[in-house]
């Protein structure tokens, strides 16, 4: 079994952030069919800034920790901010995953920078061009066995 920091178990029993906002700028969902976690995260922009963001996730405890931290990452950083927090921010952030959970923190990632690419794209803007980086983290985003 899986030994969580306390800073996990804060964030998956008082997530943060939860819900939907209701006419989003921006949407993002990922799933992973393998381990069935989904994650949507909501965004509304003001100013270039994540003024406010919610998510919605469906899976383990990791995974419900993930958003939560993910969520408090975002709001208030701006744009180019937000596209810079990666899976191993959040896992520092949470004060360490399992390494058979660490792919929570790449779908929390994904999901965040899908729901700016969702924004950038109602703006005209388009998501431009995914950085190595991103498309690597998105290629590590599967589930292990544990």
């Amino acid at each position: 079994m899986p030994i969580y920091s306390d800073k996990v178990m804060d964030h998956f029993m008082n997530p943060r952030n939860v819900g939907e906002i209701q006419n989003a700028d921006g949407v993002g969902e990922v799933g992973n069919p393998v381990c069935g976690d989904m994650m949507t995260f909501y965004i509304k922009v003001k100013d270039n800034r994540v003024d406010d963001v919610k998510f919605k996730t469906f899976g383990c405890g990791a995974a419900i920790a993930v958003s939560s931290m993910v969520s408090e990452m975002a709001k208030g950083k701006t744009l180019e901010e937000v596209r810079k927090i990666t899976p191993d921010m959040v896992a520092k952030q949470l004060e360490g995953l399992p390494k058979n959970k660490h792919h929570c923190s790449n779908l929390g990632a994904q999901a965040l920078n899908k729901a700016v690419d969702d924004y950038l794209a109602k703006q005209g803007k388009g998501p431009g061009v995914k950085s190595r980086r991103r498309q690597k983290d998105e290629k590590e985003a599967t589930c292990e066995e544990g």
